[in-house]
């Protein structure tokens, strides 16, 4: 009785979330496309005036040389840079501030971040913090960016987190590794480039795992509750694009064409996410990345199955749809027969990928901290579409122990 209370209550709170994303502006940023996109970019933060821009990165980047025409190309056109390239997986509030101070103490005007979702992330929390005068614990949940950050600009290198075109940020607690989401719209960057040549030397696993937090971007964003005819348009174009391109980025990392439509799905699962939100799967992967530092695409991944299998029954309609979209309908099946076909293909390509069904990190003890944690960032941010209580997550974690 007291489970389904609470149940009315958080949907009437994310129908309310649903309402204010009506109202609410969600900007887009301007989008470079194509083989170098990203100097493009390059030249039109020169063209805005912008005389000196942190670089938030990675040390790996760095050293791969990644960064090196995006350096010249800045140079040749009058801008000076620094560059920050402390930023981890699943970056703290120390990152920040480092980076943070490195803006001030060089005079910088613009953040350019380069890498994955952790620099991305990184970057948007440092050019928030650049303005709002705050500690980024304050900054943390929904809509608390008061004052519009500093001009911001994201060249992603992977094909997974779209966090080069959403309104969120999560970054971690330095002591208790606990993902902090920062969401608000000021925190999209103004411009951004989708340019595959910076993606054709990721390993395949990196590839496969980013691809799948993609689809997870996808598949979460049309089954929510809040979701619209706009993000369902941009969740079916990534699912779509992502079940005819990541096998062959997998199996050819230098597949051009395969790469652009990687970027591109993933930028579609962004924009459907951003205003349709996410789900269970997502708040048990943020848990085990603060747990176990399990990469965020693995954990989307080997969750994402248990999730839908627990849900099913109340998105049998829209499964049936991601199935068909899929290209796994004959024509023949019923819609229940299309659900489990989509959720069985899903398996299908973990095992293709070599990406487990279980969480080898994962211990007993862990489980009911890990469930309570997930359950309360779920029920405070995503409208799920079945939703379930303590005892029941805990049910649905134990099943990915080894």
């Amino acid at each position: 009785m007291l489970f389904s209370l609470q149940v009315k209550g958080y949907k009437a709170y994310m129908g309310a979330l649903k309402v204010a994303a009506k109202v609410i502006p969600m900007p887009k940023p301007t989008l470079f496309m194509g083989e170098d996109s990203s100097l493009e970019l390059c030249e039109s933060i020169a063209q805005m005036g912008t005389k000196k821009i942190l670089i938030v990165t990675d040390q790996m980047l760095v050293k791969l040389g990644i960064l090196k025409k995006i350096q010249d190309t800045l140079t040749k056109n009058g801008v000076e840079f620094v560059i920050y390239d402390g930023v981890l997986p699943d970056p703290t509030y120390d990152q920040v501030e480092s980076g943070l101070k490195i803006y001030k103490n060089n005079g910088c005007e613009a953040v350019l971040a380069v890498g994955g979702g952790s620099p991305i992330d990184c970057a948007k929390v440092i050019a928030a913090r650049v303005t709002n005068h705050r500690p980024v614990a304050k900054l943390a949940g929904l809509f608390k960016v008061w004052t519009t950050p500093a001009p911001l600009f994201a060249i992603p290198t992977t094909a997974g987190t779209g966090s080069e075109v959403t309104v969120a940020a999560v970054v971690s607690e330095p002591d208790t590794h606990h993902k902090t989401p920062l969401v608000d719209p000021k925190l999209v960057p103004m411009s951004a480039a989708l340019d595959a040549a910076l993606m054709l030397g990721l390993p395949p696993a990196v590839t496969s795992a980013t691809g799948m937090d993609a689809l997870t971007h996808a598949v979460e964003a049309y089954i929510s509750m809040n979701a619209t005819p706009e993000t369902d348009s941009y969740a079916v174009a990534a699912t779509r694009l992502i079940m005819q391109n990541l096998s062959v980025a997998v199996k050819d990392g230098s597949n051009v064409k395969a790469r652009h439509n990687m970027a591109l799905a993933s930028y579609y699962a962004g924009l459907a996410f951003t205003k349709a939100s996410l789900g269970y799967v997502h708040a048990i992967s943020h848990n085990f990345g603060a747990y176990y530092k399990t990469p965020h695409g693995l954990g989307n991944a080997i969750v994402l199955p248990y999730v839908l299998d627990y849900s099913k029954e109340n998105i049998i309609g829209r499964l049936a749809d991601l199935a068909e979209v899929s290209g796994l309908s004959t024509g023949k099946e019923s819609h229940q027969e299309l659900a489990q076909k989509f959720i069985d293909h899903i398996r299908s390509l973990l095992k293709e990928y070599d990406i487990p069904e279980k969480l080898e990190a994962l211990k007993e003890n862990d489980i009911p901290a890990i469930a309570k944690s997930a359950l309360k960032e779920a029920h405070l941010n995503y409208p799920v579409p079945k939703y379930m209580d303590q005892a029941t997550c805990e049910r649905l974690i134990r099943k990915m122990l080894v």
